[in-house]
């Protein structure tokens, strides 16, 4: 495997994801921001957190596939949500369990941000993931 987490001793605990991530390799995949959309630009769970936070990692996972990568080989995921409230994050977070299993996805989460943001590139799109791993 390319890539190995950790979350040293003196580093914030319990968190859904890890502190650290380091990759051997020579080949950068870089993910660039994925929506709930289908292939066919179609909207998948308007006003769905959750349902569009599964979207957008299962789409998330196609790219990576698309690259010969897995989650496995993630270095860090960066996830965009709009008008961002601590009370979201249940919600947030049961988006990435409802499709951890079914695509790969390991819990908890390689090294991630969550940044807030007051809105994205269409008005109907509450999260956009972005994923950079490292293939040898």
């Amino acid at each position: 495997m390319s890539v190995t987490y950790s979350t040293p001793e003196g580093m914030m605990q319990p968190t859904p994801y890890h502190h650290v991530a380091v990759g051997t390799g020579t080949r950068h995949v870089h993910v660039s921001g994925q929506i709930a959309r289908t292939e066919d630009g179609t909207p998948v769970a308007v006003g769905d957190l959750a349902g569009q936070v599964a979207q957008a990692l299962r789409n998330t996972a196609i790219g990576l596939a698309g690259a010969g990568a897995t989650f496995d080989d993630v270095l860090r995921l960066t996830f965009y949500v709009t008008d961002w409230a601590p009370e979201k994050i249940a919600e947030f977070m049961g988006g990435v369990q409802s499709i951890a299993g079914s695509i790969g996805l390991p819990l908890p989460l390689p090294p991630a941000s969550l940044i807030g943001v007051d809105h994205l590139f269409e008005p109907d799109v509450l999260v956009e993931v972005e994923a950079t791993a490292i293939l040898e």
